[in-house]
């Protein structure tokens, strides 16, 4: 005898027997659900003062028997049943509700997530028959950003609908729809959620400003952007349940495939949220990690990206089930033998210690090519600052060189060196770095360590910085802490103001009265020789002292 599933606790043996006794039962397939068991199981569930519901497959037979609470029904999982983009499950939800309201927001979600054939909800009578039937399905196309449709109210008398015709063409015209989504589009459809305090509004869209920047550069379509204020986050899901479901609905009517969270998701955050929406689930290291893997051009940079990957992933490698089956070793094998968890955990481990010894090698390369620059005599001058703040192209101005520039983050990650002279016929190396970023990951200083300890060595620092940025300010303390991090903050620096042309002469003004800084735009080398001369002043000063 199948089971009946959910709450049953409480329930006298007659209404066990008779809910049972469903199984037995069958619908025609035309119909939604015949008339017969539509009153048997809602006079059942006016009995039981519990919602009950019913999955009824294409054939009309019922699969699940669900006994809920007064205020809703819980699905079972449905692992033997198949769903996904083109296709629905199989399976038709039919339950009763016992206050006279039509579909919930709950049911909806479940028609959507759960990719049911139909949705439907019967009220009751004051006797337990039913009343009305309300009806949804999902729709191959969105049409006002809903991919479902509700049907008018319906009576008994209607449960006749061409059920499975109806079923059948509307999962044709899916499936037609998918295949041509997939033709025309593979790209990455995400919504941008973050969590903060109602205090820090101002703060939290800028943060959301660069998490754009930060998709886009990665090539991700921003399809909304969500900011819940709450006094405390929500330990497990970060937002509030109501909150997840309702943005659940919403990506997905939206036909979003990627949930970005501006905050660092621990472990089982990643888990309980991806549970809860049904789509990938990425937070913001992982983003910049991403960025980082698709700019890495060099040998060193790609060694480098893969340790802070690996680095992230590790402590994220949890299991969901201890299950035996889950066993590696077994029967004929020394112990108990590894779980693939474990076997995963220790490979990456083994790439890790690998990459570390990679990582040295590369850098007692960059202490030798030091060696010889000391021997040339050559100050260097490394050029540091907010990703894209225009590092890269001053570099190109001012050495003619073709580094490679756009308007995006992250476009430089591997280090470019080019050798300039100045006036007095003064030779120096003019060095281009990786741009940094409000919260640079852990697992990305760490990786990053040679490269960024190669800022040690130059002779000066010069920061630049965009002006044109509202931010400006925030981005400059970000630098000044990495650079703490680093213990080189007290490294001689210029600040250097870019991106001139693109403020009003006002505000250029503001900036050309500011201290111990230079005014330019980094497009006009015209603009540069402010910059050239102090520079040429610093180094003859700082090689002085040297002397």
């Amino acid at each position: 005898m199948k089971r009946i599933h959910g709450n049953t606790t409480g329930l006298k043996p007659n209404h066990l027997h008779r809910l049972e006794k469903l199984y037995h039962r069958r619908s025609p397939q035309d119909f939604l659900i015949s008339q017969e068991i539509a009153r048997d199981f809602c006079r059942l569930s006016h009995e039981i003062h519990r919602q009950t519901g019913l999955l009824v497959d294409r054939k009309g037979v019922i699969r699940f028997v669900i006994v809920g609470d007064h205020h809703g029904v819980l699905i079972p999982r449905l692992d033997d049943y198949r769903f996904g983009p083109g296709r629905l499950n199989g399976l038709r939800f039919i339950h009763t509700h016992l206050d006279n309201t039509g579909l919930s927001e709950e049911d909806i979600a479940d028609l959507i997530l759960l990719r049911m054939d139909l949705v439907a909800a019967i009220t009751l009578q004051p006797d337990g028959t039913p009343r009305h039937v309300y009806c949804a399905h999902l729709l191959p196309k969105s049409i006002d950003n809903k991919n479902y449709t509700c049907l008018a109210p319906m009576t008994p008398g209607q449960f006749q609908m061409d059920c499975r015709k109806r079923i059948l063409d509307l999962e044709a015209e899916m499936s037609q729809q998918e295949i041509v989504q997939t033709a025309n589009n593979g790209e990455e459809r995400a919504f941008l959620v973050h969590v903060t305090h109602p205090s820090k509004k101002l703060a939290a869209m800028a943060s959301m400003d660069e998490l754009s920047e930060l998709a886009q550069s990665c090539g991700v379509t921003i399809i909304d952007r969500v900011i819940q204020y709450r006094q405390k986050q929500d330990a497990r899901f970060l937002l509030g349940k109501g909150k997840i479901r309702s943005l659940t609905l919403q990506a997905l009517q939206q036909n979003a495939n990627l949930m970005i969270f501006d905050q660092e998701l621990n472990p089982s955050q990643i888990r309980s949220i991806t549970d809860a929406v049904d789509l990938r689930v990425i937070d913001r290291t992982q983003l910049i990690l991403d960025i980082f893997a698709r700019q890495a051009k060099s040998r060193a940079g790609k060694l480098q990206v893969e340790m802070a990957q690996l680095k992230y992933i590790l402590p994220r490698l949890v299991t969901q089930n201890s299950a035996l089956s889950r066993l590696a070793g077994g029967i004929g094998g020394r112990g108990p033998g590894e779980t693939r968890l474990e076997i995963n955990r220790r490979r990456v481990r083994e790439r890790i210690k690998h990459l570390d010894n990679q990582l040295k090698k590369v850098q007692h390369h960059r202490i030798r090519q030091k060696s010889k620059r000391e021997k040339r005599g050559l100050p260097v001058i490394s050029i540091i600052g907010y990703t894209n703040a225009g590092k890269s192209t001053l570099l190109n101005t001012m050495t003619q060189s073709q580094v490679r520039t756009e308007d995006r983050l992250f476009v430089t990650l591997d280090p470019t060196s080019r050798r300039i002279k100045f006036p007095q016929n003064m030779d120096v190396i003019l060095t281009d770095t990786v741009g940094f970023i409000r919260d640079l990951p852990d697992t990305l200083v760490s990786a990053f360590q040679a490269t960024l300890e190669q800022l040690d060595d130059a002779d000066i620092l010069l920061h630049v910085v965009d002006a044109s940025n509202p931010d400006y300010e925030s981005h400059i303390k970000s630098v000044d802490q990495i650079l703490e991090t680093l213990n080189i903050q007290q490294k001689t620096s210029i600040t250097v103001f870019n991106k001139m042309d693109r403020l009003s002469d006002d505000a250029r003004r503001n900036f050309q009265l500011k201290q111990n800084c230079v005014c330019i735009s980094a497009r006009n080398k015209q603009s540069l020789n402010p910059l050239i001369d102090l520079l040429v002043n610093r180094i003859s000063g700082l090689w002085n002292l040297q002397k």
